[in-house]
């Protein structure tokens, strides 16, 4: 375990290996579970601030559904999540030419549409994050949809950690994420 500030880090980011192989699995994280992708309550407002914006990129399925159910849901245990087609993939996953599914906010925001990327647990899974009220409890989650990607990760020696520098620093920032690294070359993590 690594404890780093207000964050709680599983030693699996460390151990384990990881790179997304979207060749393989196609995007199956955009469509498999049991809703959409998690969503932080300060994110709401950041969705309602690009959705007119993101609503050419979506597929006429997931606009449908978002014209019809909103962006966002609450679900029974009070979290929220994005809406879902037909309870499968995430209202805002679309297929790209090779027929792999990406992220229509993302799309728009490398396209320089929106200033918000995706929401946070996207970007930064295969880490969950679960709150408590003091601190972040980081960890990771394994999956077989994610095979390819612990094999390609496996492969080419990339630690979680560092396959998800980017939005881990969008979480928590540089400075945090450079004591991350140094706790861990150092061997104190």
């Amino acid at each position: 375990m690594i404890i780093l500030d207000n964050a709680v880090l599983s030693d699996d980011l460390k151990e384990r290996h990881f790179v997304c192989d979207l060749n393989k699995c196609k995007g199956a994280c955009c469509v498999e579970g049991d809703l959409g992708a998690p969503l932080d309550e300060e994110e709401l407002p950041l969705i309602e601030e690009v959705i007119d914006a993101v609503k050419p990129y979506l597929s006429k399925e997931g606009l449908e559904v978002i014209e019809k159910e909103g962006a966002y849901i609450l679900d029974e245990e009070g979290d929220y999540s994005t809406t879902t087609i037909d309870g499968r993939e995430c209202a805002f996953a679309i297929y790209d030419e090779k027929n792999i599914l990406k992220c229509a906010i993302d799309q728009a925001y490398r396209d320089g549409k929106v200033t918000w990327q995706k929401p946070i647990s996207c970007h930064l899974y295969p880490i969950r994050i679960t709150k408590y009220d003091h601190y972040d409890a980081l960890n990771y989650d394994q999956w077989d949809i994610c095979a390819p990607a612990c094999n390609l990760g496996e492969q080419l020696k990339v630690p979680v950690y560092k396959f998800l520098k980017e939005p881990l620093v969008r979480k928590y920032g540089t400075e945090w994420y450079g004591k991350l690294e140094q706790e861990i070359e150092e061997g104190k993590a």
